[in-house]
């Protein structure tokens, strides 16, 4: 395993997923507890390369200890990692998020009864982020874990469980169907306005951000906004040649689902077919066998690939308070 210095030891997460040499997640807990903040920002610096590098192999990196205990702590962190930062507001997230920093933000404002089901973050659109980072201000009192999974070792399964569906989603790709209030609706998971995420304030705004993204659309009752993508990938093709299965298909036909959306409706083929029930529940169920669920404590920080994992959040009770920051 690389090397990410002497401030920082490997340590083992019990039941994590058999992956590679080590297992999924790797996880390291740092190796003094008397460091300031100035001290962590430097590891940080210098040690950037090392835990992109491992990020390529592991998809998920949990980092504990380090001496952060607020927004603009993280925000210090993210720029000493010196990685290309992608606003929240020029995104097409469709969680509601509230922006704390130029580079940080809630990780999502949905209630903590609903689950978010695993998903890579905004496959849903043509312009997902290729990494993101989590950092755990304050820990809830039950629940709240962060669920990731390495789609690889699903797409590998899912070939061999039931290789027609997942042919069809490679040849043919997904499109995806979202309604969306005029305003922000704090009580879904995918609660973000049509003005928000097309930073927008008239319809006219709106259509002709639609426009240029190349999607479909319609305009319903209460000023709400039904947008269909075009079609976009189910499969991504790593660099190194590895596939994975880099798609919103569990979290649509899971979790997609409010006073405006119904996850029948949510995602088909590229080419408007449904998908058969069969492969999605072959899908889900692999990737069910493969997740495994982050516990936070307060200072943990999460690196992950969004190529390789994806990630959701379990319910919780208390007060949960994990931050979010997009990488491009």
């Amino acid at each position: 395993m690389t090397d990410i210095g002497p401030e920082f030891a490997a340590f083992d997460l019990e039941g994590r997923i058999p992956a590679g040499d080590c297992g999924f997640p790797v996880a390291f807990a740092a190796t003094r507890t008397d460091w300031p903040c100035g001290d962590a920002l430097a590891w940080g610096r210098e040690s950037a390369g090392a835990l992109m590098q491992l990020l390529v192999s592991h998809g998920v990196i949990l980092l504990r200890g380090l001496p952060l205990a607020s927004a603009e702590d993280f925000d210090a962190f993210l720029c000493a990692l010196d990685l290309p930062a992608f606003a929240y507001e020029e995104s097409l997230s469709n969680a509601h998020r509230i922006s704390l920093t130029k580079r940080v933000f809630t990780a999502n404002e949905a209630p903590r009864k609903l689950p978010i089901f695993l998903h890579h973050e905004m496959a849903q659109t043509a312009t997902p982020p290729s990494h993101l980072v989590f950092f755990c201000e304050k820990a809830s009192e039950t629940g709240g874990a962060t669920p990731v999974c390495r789609s690889d070792l699903l797409w590998e399964r899912l070939q061999q469980k039931d290789g027609d569906f997942a042919a069809r989603c490679d040849a043919k790709g997904l499109l995806y169907t979202n309604v969306m209030a005029a305003n922000a609706d704090a009580g879904s998971s995918m609660g973000r306005s049509w003005r928000s995420t097309f930073r927008a304030t008239t319809r006219a705004e709106a259509e002709d951000r639609l426009r240029r993204l190349g999607y479909s659309w319609q305009w319903l009752d209460h000023d709400a906004l039904q947008v269909t993508t075009h079609a976009l990938p189910a499969v991504r093709t790593l660099p190194d040649g590895r596939r994975t299965f880099f798609n919103q298909l569990i979290a649509a036909t899971q979790g997609w689902k409010d006073a405006r959306n119904d996850p029948s409706r949510a995602i088909t083929f590229g080419d408007g077919t449904p998908l058969d029930a069969a492969g999605i529940a072959a899908a889900s169920q692999i990737a069910d066998a493969l997740t495994f669920d982050l516990v936070w404590q307060p200072g943990d920080i999460a690196l992950i690939d969004n190529s390789l994992a994806m990630h959701g959040r379990r319910p919780y009770t208390g007060t949960r308070r994990v931050l979010a920051s997009l990488i491009r």
